[in-house]
């Protein structure tokens, strides 16, 4: 698909034109309406593709809960007994949606008790219209969701079946909350991972005391503005962190269920590099 396209669809799906504009300019970019109709479904999410880890599974444990009064989220734990590290997983600005619950799953499959945060929780929580989610998303203010992100660690460090060790893996919107949690200052969080995420003000970066991981896509124009002062701001304080370009890839090249922007060979990369990560951080 043209990168223009693309780049157009991102630009909509952050905020920076309404449903109307986007349509419009795709019309034009496309050459009809009938070239959009074949193009929407390839650009939107399609989450009947949302089910990499079946809820069923059977090693795995999945459940709605409440961890702590207001946080509210997709809790899912191995089934086998015994004690484990704990991550936050912090979704896009779509909410909680079925793609992230399938996230969730993932990670706790991989040894984890993975709990997917609703950060629209006060709001009645994430609906089922991805743009409304969106619209939700955005009156979000920069403190409520650190302060959602700070008593989810809080309750995972404390939760049954924890060893009190506590990680963070968020992606676009969530990227950002992850660095935002880290440059908090938090000490309950032990390792974050930010997939094209926004960074974190470089006058923050002193307050980092977890090491990070952050994945970026290589035409993700928008996001990679910010990378280099604040790459530098880690370099100049010591802070332990490992970045990684994705040549070819696209903001949000971990979704499959887009199936515009997702890239397999990036995701699947990431995600190994990911699961290290956190096992070695988190023990």
């Amino acid at each position: 698909m043209d990168q223009k396209i693309i780049d157009l669809f991102d630009k909509y799906t952050h905020g920076g034109m309404n449903r109307r504009d986007f349509l419009e300019k795709l019309t034009l970019m496309a050459g009809s309406a009938a070239a959009v109709t074949a193009i929407l479904p390839v650009l939107e999410n399609n989450y009947a593709q949302a089910e990499v880890v079946p809820e069923n599974d059977p090693t795995i444990k999945a459940q709605t809960a409440e961890i702590a009064p207001g946080i509210s989220g997709y809790l899912v734990r191995p089934a086998a007994e015994g004690s484990s590290p704990a991550v936050l997983v912090i979704h896009e600005n779509r909410g909680l949606n079925p793609h992230i619950k399938d996230v969730t799953r993932r990670m706790a499959k991989e040894g984890f008790i993975a709990f997917g945060g609703d950060y629209l929780t006060a709001m009645g929580g994430t609906p089922a219209d991805a743009d409304k989610a969106r619209e939700m998303i955005g009156t979000l203010t920069p403190e409520d969701a650190l302060s959602f992100s700070q008593k989810a660690a809080a309750a995972l460090a404390a939760i049954a079946g924890s060893n009190g060790k506590v990680g963070a893996i968020g992606f676009c919107w969530g990227g950002g909350a992850v660095n935002a949690l880290a440059a908090s200052g938090d000490q309950n969080l032990k390792a974050g991972v930010a997939y094209y995420g926004r960074q974190a003000a470089a006058a923050d970066v002193p307050k980092i005391s977890a090491p990070l991981m952050l994945h970026y896509a290589s035409l993700d124009e928008r996001i990679n503005a910010g990378i280099a002062e604040f790459e530098s701001a880690l370099k100049a304080n010591g802070k332990a962190y490992e970045l990684h370009m994705y040549e070819g890839a696209n903001h949000a090249f971990n979704n499959d269920t887009n199936a515009a922007r997702y890239s397999k060979e990036a995701s699947d990369l990431a995600w190994s590099r990911t699961v290290e990560f956190l096992k070695t951080h988190l023990g």
